[in-house]
């Protein structure tokens, strides 16, 4: 299997996105560092949002124009919809499917809606992939101080102009992510693995592993706090160690204890049969039925999300980390 391109400012042209006009629909932690590396980058930009948002007056204190959806879309080349998944579709049937052109070109900083077919644009409407690898403040830090953070980008439809692509890399520059590199890649590859890192790794097994790790040693009689440092706390750790320098740098760093204690017992922790489960949730990401759940429950109003966040604030981890950050970070 070959390597994906991966781009840098060499090869992206900021004047591709200089002589747009730009539209960033919503202003939460992504839409806000979006539009400040923008506009730090000299792109004309202006922010769209829907009557009532809350967001307006930040983004007003920040000196940004503040529009109606509607009015972006008729008077912008380019929108980057950086409102929540599950309301894209919502919100492109009702603003801006009526008023989009051929020739403009919407950006997303993940494919959910448009591989799971909630946004679907006609012929000549280009429908392009930014998506920084870190948070909106991650974004815009790294921006500040001359750094820049990974990005994906992909184009899953061209516009009538035929330079969706170059919007889409110099937008990506703009936000300063030529600085590090843009892989290029497609929206159904990127949204699989997000969600499957999402729901195998990062929110969903490392949840289950932390929790069900602290009970152990808190049932055998060991104290919480002391179990909570060495099963949670101590993540982070390692996690940088492997952000940093990799598994084998990981592994050259921590103690041979630790090491070998690892290597002992890691597969009697989380064995290969847990490739199996794991294809299980990949399947269910593949075939449509995890995005069509995720869509009935913001329908119901998030029930199963704001009951499971209930839950966790009630877990003694929760309860122990609660009290022990009130000393680690005064």
């Amino acid at each position: 299997m070959g390597s994906l391109p991966i781009y840098t400012d060499k090869k992206g042209n900021l004047e591709t996105l200089l002589s747009q006009k730009v539209a960033i629909l919503g202003y939460g932690a992504h839409g806000r560092a979006h539009a400040l590396n923008l506009r730090d980058s000299g792109v004309a930009v202006q922010i769209g949002l829907y009557a009532g948002s809350p967001s307006a007056a930040v983004a007003q204190k920040d000196g940004f124009g503040v529009f109606s959806l509607k009015q972006c879309v008729q008077d912008c080349a380019v929108l980057a919809l950086l409102l929540p998944d599950e309301i894209h579709g919502d919100i492109y049937k009702q603003e801006i499917a009526p008023h989009i052109k051929p020739g403009q070109t919407l950006i997303f900083a993940h494919g959910f809606s448009v591989c799971f077919g909630q946004v679907s644009a006609p012929e000549g409407v280009g429908l392009v992939l930014v998506s920084p690898k870190s948070t909106g403040y991650a974004l815009r830090e790294n921006y500040k101080e001359g750094r820049g953070v990974f990005a994906l980008m992909g184009v899953e439809q061209d516009n009538s102009h035929k330079n969706a692509k170059e919007i889409a890399l110099s937008y990506a520059c703009a936000l300063g992510c030529g600085r590090v590199g843009i892989l290029e890649t497609t929206f159904k590859d990127e949204t699989h693995c997000d969600l499957f890192g999402e729901q195998a790794v990062l929110c969903g097994g490392v949840e289950s592993l932390l929790t069900h790790a602290f009970n152990t040693l808190v049932e055998a009689g060991y104290p919480k706090e002391v179990a909570y440092f060495e099963c949670v706390q101590e993540l982070k750790v390692i996690a940088d160690l492997i952000y940093t320098k990799g598994l084998v740098g990981m592994l050259e760093h921590i103690s041979n204890t630790a090491e070998y204690g690892g290597l002992e017992s890691g597969d009697e922790i989380i064995d290969p049969a847990i490739k199996e489960r794991m294809q299980g949730v990949l399947n269910k990401i593949q075939d449509g039925s995890f995005a069509r759940r995720f869509l009935e429950e913001k329908e119901q109003g998030y029930p199963k999300i704001h009951q499971n966040r209930q839950a966790v604030r009630a877990r003694l981890l929760e309860q122990t980390g609660a009290h022990l950050r009130q000393y680690l970070f005064r």
